[in-house]
């Protein structure tokens, strides 16, 4: 990994969460992504629309230039407006991507190791997260010991417990 900085995101970020959430939407070998208009749409806008309330937390992976190059995010649902990943009002579920020039270097388990750093530090007592079955990051999930809950749709549910 080159030098990467990892730092919490701020309200200048947002812009690029956006652009991270639709980096985050995961489409099989040989697809064609969907039009960028799709992280609009109410199923995925929920994600990031009124960022900064309460109990919203993001980080970004920035390159020895400033620029960002990734980020992972955690949001709280209720059961009324879950997101994919629900499991309960308590779990937030996690977000994450990296530009794709910056995929395979470690950035991304850099950014996990200090997301579920910071969950046990804030007393989150687990995340959860949504992810398609070929999602090549299914690998950095596992590691980091996230297991298989569920399936809603064609994703798979996975949960982190972070306090013992």
């Amino acid at each position: 990994m080159n030098s990467i900085t990892i730092r919490p995101a701020t309200k200048k970020d947002v812009p690029f969460l956006w652009e991270m959430l639709y980096e985050s939407i995961h489409v099989a070998e040989g697809k064609e992504k969907p039009d960028r208009n799709i992280v609009f749409h109410p199923s995925i806008a929920k994600y990031l629309e009124n960022w900064g309330r309460e109990g919203d937390f993001a980080l970004v992976a920035v390159n020895e230039s400033g620029e960002p190059v990734g980020s992972i995010t955690l949001r709280f649902f209720k059961q009324a407006d879950k997101g994919y990943g629900y499991v309960n009002d308590e779990t937030p579920e996690l977000g994450m991507a990296i530009l794709p020039a910056y995929r395979g270097q470690g950035i991304g388990t850099a950014l996990m190791k200090a997301l579920v750093e910071y969950g046990r530090a804030a007393g989150i007592q687990a995340i959860s997260l949504s992810v398609d079955p070929s999602n090549p990051a299914m690998s950095l999930y596992k590691r980091t010991g996230f297991k298989e809950v569920g399936i809603e749709g064609t994703s798979i549910t996975m949960l982190l417990l972070l306090q013992a």
